[in-house]
């Protein structure tokens, strides 16, 4: 689908008791990644879909999604070279298994749990410690949440205690419903809201209802801060600002029962006493309460919600899209597959890495993004073909280094400790003629150039001249491509025939073999800069990086 390098230059009666609707026969017996099929065919009707994906499609788009990074040469070599059945089967399994699939998730739920913002007290590093280790084992996805949301900053559990920011009650509820109940509240604050008829003001204040117990205390001898519950002892109080009639409700979760405040004798509303600087330990914690309702299993809300932020990360748009307006007013575009899903992810005990693996092992994933024959475009919620998503920034990067050769350098950066913090903002402005002094910095530089602001959902691929420009003219990029021992280049200069430069040149950085004419291309190119073979050849691997090819997962 992208051009040359000429051109380039759902079911049973106990889930119905639980909220989740019947799906049909679509939803009977069959494996989860069946049922995907068979719900877009469905869908669908009897039109043309794209045919698979190749080989060296697949394993790119494989590698990107789990490992944010694009093959090596020979790992692309030797996935083509393999003739096993299961060999897709058995690069999923290898790569959910690795190092690099726990690292590059954690960025990934990083980036939308926290939507960039370094939130707390908590380290960066801490935190992605937190993700990192859940998901180097079987991460359940329930698990990680309730741990997040009840965290109080003691022991093994402190890294979680970052989601919640600084405690600010108004700022937690609205995460909160957003991220894990698919619910956009914030005008649900002052009123109902005015477009979303099943959002109801008493929706956000049942959940801060939850929450406005907790404050941030500092433990007098190790001067760590802490979250704590005070006493919860009377219900929220709220008025809309249309009729100023005042409400009130202890916890609740939409669509749910209000949880009652329990009443404790006098001297008995405490599990713990007052120590070293923090309040005494309430009975009743309604946030450690929350932890436990939002996941439970009977929670359609948080079901759905999951399911469809994933599916969201692996196919570029959600069932529910935007994620975070999940109503009656924004259906599914399939609305048997979204029961299914989440159902499934709940009798699966929300184990995250199984649901990957089901939504991967779909012929759905692994459709190409070729347009099927007499198709001139196809609506991208129907997924008769897959659509590019941009790669993030972190995926950018990755590639990047990968592909020009410079990982190992980039890593080897080290910091001056008696050096000047790096001017980033005149590196942008052509102030700061510096190279980047650290991995780190570049990730920095990225992350601004090709994410969203911090707070802001990276939810759409919104295209931009800095985005384009940078790729085309940044230092570092050209700095990338200029001749290193065992970089690109480097390498592309010591090939004696254009064919095995084209070879080179296509499996480092497109992640495929070059086709007839592209290696016509560079053969021709390469006869006419015959004097400056060199500058040559990073013009080439230049204009690769700049094509829709290499800046996609496609």
């Amino acid at each position: 689908m992208f051009g040359s390098l000429r051109k380039c230059f759902l079911v049973k009666a106990a889930w119905v008791a639980m909220g989740f609707t019947l799906a049909g026969s679509l939803f009977a017996e069959n494996a989860l990644r069946q049922q995907i099929d068979d719900a877009v065919q469905a869908k669908a009707g009897d039109v043309p879909f794209a045919e698979s994906a190749n080989d060296a499609s697949f394993l790119r788009r494989v590698t990107i999604d789990l490992t944010g990074n694009i093959p090596t040469p020979a790992k692309v070599t030797a996935f083509l070279e393999d003739k096993s059945k299961e060999k897709r089967t058995q690069l999923i399994d290898s790569l959910m298994g690795s190092e690099e699939f726990a690292v590059h998730w954690a960025d990934r739920l990083s980036v939308m749990l926290l939507e960039r913002q370094d939130l707390g007290k908590v380290t960066n590093e801490e935190w992605r410690g937190f993700l990192q280790d859940a998901l180097r084992g079987k991460p359940h996805w329930d698990a990680m949440v309730r741990k997040m949301i009840s965290a109080t900053g003691k022991g093994d559990e402190r890294a979680a205690m970052k989601f919640l920011g600084s405690g600010d009650h108004h700022a937690m509820t609205e995460s909160i419903a957003q991220l894990f109940l698919g619910m956009n509240l914030t005008c649900a604050k002052c009123h109902d809201h005015p477009r979303v008829d099943e959002w109801k003001q008493l929706h956000y204040w049942g959940l801060f209802a939850y929450l406005n117990q907790t404050k941030v205390a500092t433990q007098s001898k190790e001067k760590k801060t802490y979250f704590v519950e005070t006493l919860a002892a009377q219900k929220v109080e709220f008025e809309s600002v249309f009729d100023l009639e005042k409400t009130s409700t202890g916890p609740r979760l939409p669509d749910s029962e209000e949880v009652e405040i329990p009443e404790f004798e006098k001297g008995e509303e405490f599990d713990q006493a007052a120590a070293d600087g923090l309040p005494a330990v309430p009975k009743f914690r309604p946030r450690e309460r929350l932890a436990s309702d939002l996941t439970a299993k009977g929670n359609t809300h948080f079901a759905r919600s999951s399911v469809n932020r994933i599916w969201f990360l692996l196919m570029g748009r959600g069932l529910f899209h935007p994620p975070d307006e999940m109503h009656g007013r924004n259906r599914p575009s399939h609305p048997d597959l979204m029961e299914g899903l989440a159902r499934e992810f709940v009798t699966h005990s929300f184990d995250l890495k199984w649901l990957l693996r089901e939504i991967m092992l779909s012929e759905t994933y692994q459709r190409g993004s070729q347009l099927p024959d007499g198709a001139p475009e196809v609506e991208r919620t129907s997924y008769r073909v897959t659509y590019p998503k941009a790669l993030t920034p972190e995926q950018l990067l990755s590639a990047l280094l990968r592909a020009t050769g410079n990982t190992e350098q980039a890593k080897a950066l080290e910091v001056d400790p008696d050096a000047e913090k790096f001017d980033r903002k005149g590196y942008f402005t052509g102030t700061n003629l510096e190279l980047p002094p650290s991995l780190e910095e570049i990730r920095a530089i990225f992350a601004q150039t090709y994410g969203q602001p911090a707070g802001e959902a990276e939810v759409d691929f919104v295209p931009g001249m800095n985005k384009s420009l940078f790729l085309m003219n940044d230092r570092l990029i050209r700095h990338w491509l200029t001749p290193r021992e065992g970089n690109l280049v480097d390498r592309l200069g010591k090939l004696e025939t254009p064919e095995a430069i084209a070879r080179e040149l296509y499996l480092s950085v497109l992640s495929r073999l070059p086709v007839e004419e592209e290696r016509g291309t560079i053969t021709d190119y390469l006869s006419k800069n015959e004097q400056r073979k060199e500058a040559a050849l990073g013009d080439l691997a230049w204009a690769l990086l700049n094509s829709a090819e290499f800046r996609f997962n496609h």
